[in-house]
């Protein structure tokens, strides 16, 4: 019995090995101390640093950060979530590095998906290889998107754990469902999971109809509602994340509009075409899956000693070390349709090659789920470049218009090429069918991709003529970044991606050849079927990890160090700092509305993030973008002095500082509103295109404007005397304490953002009301006498998660005990049942 036992777990202990053992060989500086810190990361420590700080220092943690736009909650920065319970799975193998943990969780995961589809655990291994090592797959952990990736990562466990429930086991299924669903919707890329969602979706429908025609629709029913259940049940679990970010949407970017028509970047629902689209994948350019540097590969990318751009950088700069040279500069190589790419999405000339070859031999129930699926998402992927279908699903497709970046449906797209690819891997190696019967299949994926390979080795003009539009540009940021003419790089760098492309054509015709040469000679009992498996995951490697390496190799990383040594302080930042009021800065050295870094040591008037408040993108729109570009004019401290009088929406958001030059004393703005102020006059808007204009026009010292819509009644501004004062004296991020002393009733404004679904005031401990007002700041109508104000950042949405996380997390854990407790039971009486047979026949 315990022979039996090791026999079955022995191929996954080795498999997990293996996995472990590549992870750590790709991501071997890690072994050396080093450690990767993509952009991203780097970005999201910026954008966390207030908050990360003070949980570390309290009891409680804040869900609010005012590091950003003014402040925004942190669900989507950093957010703790204590009570799903599953986390601690995941924990188990973040105890790797993170790199490391990224590829094993890859690994793992399409292993997991192969095993629930049947296919031979020797040949799972190389199925995880190439789904692992597909080159976008390494470019987002170079990028540092980690929730991206860790989304990827449990695509495949969770559409297995469907087709268990649909196709097996429906209670282990379902069991399944709800564990991965639940570590995918925690992982936090609700975008991944949305295609996660359309590749899940089209299989429930070809099951729908193939049980329709089989006569098993209840069957089917019976699956779909279990399947439904786990649904319902890894939501609950993820009840924290789900009800705050839900409950926050509504009301970013991405939300729905305030009802503003002037400014037309966001006066619709949603995210606007333009950006939703902003990367969209060229036609063309998808026959990166087969050929890698199709389109240039990178940006930013290299080129060898042998270039032609190198050729003429040593005719013209003389007898230099090209090699040095060379491997310390980077060139726009890619001629996309794309604004920029760190990399093209390719899948592996073999994978693609038994792609091809599934296509003529799987089963057609299983074509029917998945190649409509590909085709679908491979024309979503093109976007702005296939405008009528992207039109169709902005306007009519629900939560579609909510995310960006539409190349990224091509996540979906390699899952479901790979799938089909290692599924006919499995009908070759299945010792019940006849080989022959396979031989013309072969044949005919050969010529299809091979021939297509071969045609850009020998006319690789046919692609296009290698130009992109930011040469010239590019050529002129090199030529004033190292005092010499680039000029030539307009003739030079077409000529390179030409042969860029010629030779990844060349490189993928020689791996289908490879591939499929391997795969008749077994099919002709020439090699047996474990060397051949063996054989065909060496090619996947060869053909996968080189790409791949391209983007993410051991030159992005470096030696281990504390984010605090990583972003240091300017001589500006310094100055500032020394400052210890609270205030906001606005540093004209960086991209201000893309770039987190000036969060790290400051509130930050801009920041970056890609679900910041719509009321605030509408006020960089409208407002602060043009007050912000007068500085830039500015040639002397009084000119500085004239235009800070009248900066009203700047100085309402309390900015006190101007960082021109990182190496300088900062501008200091004398005419910052401050913390709070009291105001004595109100002027009513009739609605939020009004409002805008207005806030653009008032003097917000002395002035604010309210949408009558959201006014209080009998609203009225008091007439502060000299002795009257509101005041800042404690700050946290999650909670605000004023002194408030005046003679009279007073209307006061505060420079915090207003958010009501979560942050409360107080008086004296009792809770009282507060409205909006100067489009997006909150504003309170106050008695006279002295006391304290308080604003308490406290979500009921986030307590109420937590306890539905709690319940959910708990009751999974108990269906997973007596699920195992029936099947030991069960398994008990059948081995009793057995016995007492062989017992009567002695």
């Amino acid at each position: 019995m315990r022979n039996v036992l090791l026999q079955k777990i022995t191929p996954h202990l080795v498999a997990v090995s293996l996995f472990i053992i590549m992870s750590f060989i790709y991501m071997k500086p890690v072994l050396e101390g080093k450690q990767l810190l993509g952009h991203d990361t780097e970005s999201w420590m910026c954008m966390a640093k207030e908050t990360l700080d003070y949980n570390e220092k309290h009891d409680d943690v804040t869900l609010w950060t005012n590091s950003m736009f003014g402040g925004m909650p942190t669900y989507m920065i950093s957010m703790h979530q204590p009570n799903n319970l599953i986390k601690y799975v995941e924990d188990v193998l973040k105890l790797f590095p993170i790199t490391v943990f990224f590829l094993i969780l890859y690994f793992i995961g399409f292993y997991i998906l192969m095993l629930n589809f049947k296919v031979n655990p020797w040949l799972a291994i190389v199925g995880s290889i190439a789904f692992t090592f597909a080159s976008y797959n390494l470019i987002i952990i170079g990028a540092g998107h980690n929730s991206k990736a860790i989304t990827i990562a449990y695509m495949a466990p969770l559409i297995g754990s469907i087709f268990v429930t649909f196709k097996q086991h429906k209670v282990a299924g379902s069991l399944l469902t709800a564990f991965f669903l639940s570590l995918a919707i925690r992982a936090n890329h609700i975008q991944i999971l949305y295609y996660t969602l359309i590749i899940i979706l089209f299989f429930g429908v070809v099951e729908l109809i193939y049980s329709i025609k089989e006569k098993k629709i209840r069957s089917f029913l019976q699956s779909a509602g279990l399947a439904i259940v786990a649904a319902i049940l890894a939501l609950a679990m993820n009840a924290t994340t789900l009800l705050t970010t839900n409950e926050y949407s509504k009301y970013t970017m991405r939300g729905e509009s305030n009802g503003l028509t002037m400014d037309m970047q966001n006066a619709q629902e949603g995210l606007n075409r333009e950006y939703i689209t902003q990367w969209s994948y060229g036609m063309d350019e998808t026959m990166t899956l087969l050929i890698p540097d199709f389109k240039g590969g990178a940006s930013s990318g290299k080129l060898g000693v042998k270039s032609k751009t190198a050729e003429k950088i040593a005719e013209n700069f003389g007898n230099v070390n090209m090699k040095k040279i060379m491997d310390g500069m980077r060139f726009n190589t890619y001629w996309g349709t794309q604004p920029g790419t760190s990399g093209p999405v390719y899948l592996g000339a073999i994978v693609m090659l038994l792609f091809v070859f599934g296509l003529f031999i799987l089963d057609k129930r299983i074509l029917w789920w998945l190649v409509p699926m590909i085709l679908l998402t491979v024309m979503l992927s093109w976007g702005k470049n296939f405008q009528w279908l992207t039109d169709i699903f902005i306007d009519y497709v629900p939560l579609y218009n909510k995310f960006r970046t539409v190349s990224m449906t091509l996540v979906a797209t390699g899952f479901g090429i790979t799938l089909i690819a290692i599924l006919a891997l499995k009908e070759i190696f299945n010792p019940q069918t006849n080989k022959r019967k396979f031989i013309k299949p072969l044949l005919i994926s050969t010529a299809i991709t091979g021939g297509l390979s071969l045609v850009f080795v020998l006319f690789p003009s046919l692609a296009g003529n290698f130009t992109a539009e930011v040469d010239t540009h590019f050529a002129q940021q090199l030529s004033n970044a190292y005092q010499a003419d680039f000029s030539f790089l307009t003739e030079t760098l077409p000529a390179d991606r030409k042969a860029m492309l010629q030779g990844d054509a060349f490189r993928s015709l020689l791996f289908i050849v490879a591939a499929a040469t391997l795969i008749w000679i077994y099919l002709k009992d020439k090699l047996k079927q474990n060397l051949a498996i063996a054989g065909m995951g060496i090619l996947m490697l060869l053909d996968l990890v080189p790409v791949a390496k391209r983007y993410l190799n051991d030159d992005n990383f470096g030696r281990k160090r504390n984010i605090s040594n990583l972003i240091k302080p300017s001589e500006a930042d310094k100055f500032i700092l020394q400052d210890k009021s609270e205030f906001r800065v606005l540093n004209l050295t960086v991209n201000i509305f893309n770039d987190a870094s000036p969060s790290y040591f400051h509130k930050n008037i801009g920041g970056y993030h890609a679900a910041k408040l719509r009321r605030y993108q509408e006020l960089i729109n409208l407002q602060l973008t043009s007050e912000i570009e007068k500085f830039y004019t500015i040639r002397s401290l009084e000119e500085f002095d004239s235009l800070a009088q009248q900066l009203g929406v700047l100085n309402m958001l309390n900015m006190k500082y101007i960082i021109m030059d990182p190496n300088s004393q900062p501008l200091i703005n004398p005419y910052a509103n401050g913390n709070a102020w009291f105001v004595n006059s109100i002027v009513e808007a009739n609605n939020a295109d009004e409002e805008m204009q207005l806030l653009g026009q008032i003097d917000t010292k002395t002035e604010l404007v309210v949408d009558k819509r959201v006014a209080p009644k009998n609203l009225q501004a008091g007439m502060p005397a000299a002795t009257d004062f509101i005041r800042l004296i404690s700050y946290k991020p999650n909670h605000l304490v004023y002194d408030f002393c005046a003679q009279a009733d007073q209307t006061a404004v505060f420079s915090e953002i207003f958010y009501d679904k979560g942050w409360n005031a107080y008086i004296n401990g009792k809770e009282v009301p507060y409205f909006r007002a100067n489009y997006l700041l909150r504003s309170m109508q106050l008695k006279a006498g002295t006391y304290q104000i308080e604003f308490k950042f406290e979500p009921t949405s986030y307590s109420i998660g937590n306890t539905i996380a709690l319940i959910s997390s708990l009751l999974l854990i108990i269906c997973i005990i007596l699920f195992f407790i029936v099947k030991y039971q069960t398994g008990k009486n059948r081995n009793n049942k057995l016995f007492s047979i062989h017992e009567r026949q002695k």
